[in-house]
């Protein structure tokens, strides 16, 4: 490319703020006509929730069935395990971007290369939570901080505590 080239280009009517919203979400106040795609599992109410749990059930079971995913990566149990959950719900979105008509083709390498990160994380998940040598699924121990962290009532972050 030359120096005098540039990647700026003209579109009369306004357009260009409407190519903009469309790809990064709003310019001057003009949003996208995009629907979010991606939540946190936190802030869903119900009904959302029951969507996306029905959505990720399908996508597991392609992906398992695709990759010939064995227990040892994604055990039975792979719902009862948030840790497996976010993992694999973080895959299905990274999965689902890779195919947007908006991608240069780079979208599904990039995803093989997560989905190999992804399996390594997800075979440790699976290895820490030992329902695979159990045959059955069980419970994950929960963690609780100590009383007086962020997020304490009376916490003061000047005094740290």
């Amino acid at each position: 490319m030359d120096e005098d080239e540039s990647f700026e280009y003209t579109v009369g009517g306004g357009a260009e703020d409407e190519f903009a919203a469309m790809l990064f979400g709003s310019t001057e106040g003009k949003r996208s006509n995009r629907v979010p795609i991606t939540y946190r599992w936190r802030d869903m109410d119900a009904r959302t929730a029951e969507a996306v749990w029905k959505h990720l059930g399908l996508w597991v079971q392609w992906l398992v069935d695709t990759y010939h995913l064995s227990t040892s990566v994604v055990p039975d149990c792979w719902w009862r395990h948030s840790d497996m959950v976010a993992e694999l719900y973080g895959l299905q979105r990274a999965e689902q971007a890779s195919y947007t008509e908006d991608d240069g083709g780079f979208g599904p390498v990039t995803f093989h290369e997560r989905l190999t990160s992804s399996i390594e994380r997800m075979r440790e998940h699976t290895r820490t939570a030992g329902c695979v040598g159990l045959q059955a699924h069980r419970e994950p121990s929960r963690r609780n901080l100590p009383a007086g962290g962020p997020g304490s009532s009376g916490w003061d972050p000047e005094s740290g505590g």
